[in-house]
C-alpha cells in the first residue's frame, strides 16, 4: 500500500512534466499519462505501470506503442528521459538519431534538451545526428566517416576544431556545395 501511494504521487508528477516537455517538442495539444492499472498484489506491487499518450487535440489516450510513429516515438522517449533523469545516477547516455523525422525549430529544441542532459559535470551525453540544429548545441563535435580500404569498411572518428566544425555544420545545412551563405548560416547557428 505504501508503494501504491508513492507510485500514485510520482505518476501524477511525471505525467505533468512529460506533458510539458511534449508541448516543447511540438505536441501542442499532446497529453501523457502514467497509468497505474490495478493487478493482483505481488512482490512487484498492486499495479502495473502503463504509458498512455494522445498526440493531438481530441485524441483518446492510448498506449504509446499503438499510437506513436517513429519520429513521434523519438521525441516521446526524449521527453521521458529528460524528465526522469534528474534523480538517476547515469554517467553516460547515447542517443542514436533521436531526432529522426523532425527538423527546423523542433530540431533546435531537441538539441537544447539533449544539451541540458549533459550540463551536469557527472554526465556525458553522446548524440548521433544528421541535423545541424542538433549538432550545433554540442560542446564537442565529432565527425564519423567510413571508407573502403582493401575490401573492408574502415570507420574514422575525428574531433573537429572550430573551423572544421563550421564547415561540417555548413555541409549539413547545404549539402554537397558549400557557399559563403551556408558558412554564414553555420556560424550563426553555432553562436
Amino acid at each position: 500500500l505504501e508503494l501504491s501511494k508513492l507510485r500514485s504521487v510520482a505518476s501524477k508528477t511525471l505525467s505533468n512534466e512529460i506533458t510539458d516537455k511534449l508541448k516543447q517538442l511540438s505536441f501542442t495539444h499532446g497529453k501523457f499519462l502514467v497509468n497505474l492499472k490495478p493487478v493482483e498484489p505481488s512482490q512487484f506491487g498492486n499495479e502495473q505501470v502503463e504509458f498512455l499518450i494522445s498526440t493531438y487535440l481530441g485524441a483518446e489516450l492510448r498506449p504509446i506503442q499503438k499510437v506513436a510513429s517513429g519520429g513521434e516515438l523519438s521525441r516521446i522517449s526524449l521527453a521521458i528521459r529528460v524528465c526522469s533523469i534528474a534523480d538517476a545516477n547515469i554517467p553516460s547516455m547515447i542517443f542514436d538519431e533521436v531526432d529522426v523525422g523532425i527538423g527546423g525549430g523542433v530540431a533546435e529544441i531537441v538539441g537544447k534538451l539533449l544539451k541540458s542532459l549533459g550540463e551536469s559535470n557527472e554526465r556525458q551525453i553522446f548524440v548521433i545526428t544528421h541535423l545541424p540544429q542538433v549538432a550545433a548545441q554540442s560542446k564537442y563535435h565529432f565527425k564519423a566517416s567510413k571508407n573502403q580500404v582493401n575490401n573492408q569498411t574502415i570507420s574514422h572518428i575525428e574531433l573537429l576544431n572550430e573551423k572544421d566544425r563550421v564547415n561540417e555544420v555548413a555541409r549539413m545545412l547545404g549539402g554537397v556545395k558549400i557557399t559563403t551563405t551556408t558558412i554564414d548560416h553555420a556560424k550563426e547557428i553555432l553562436s
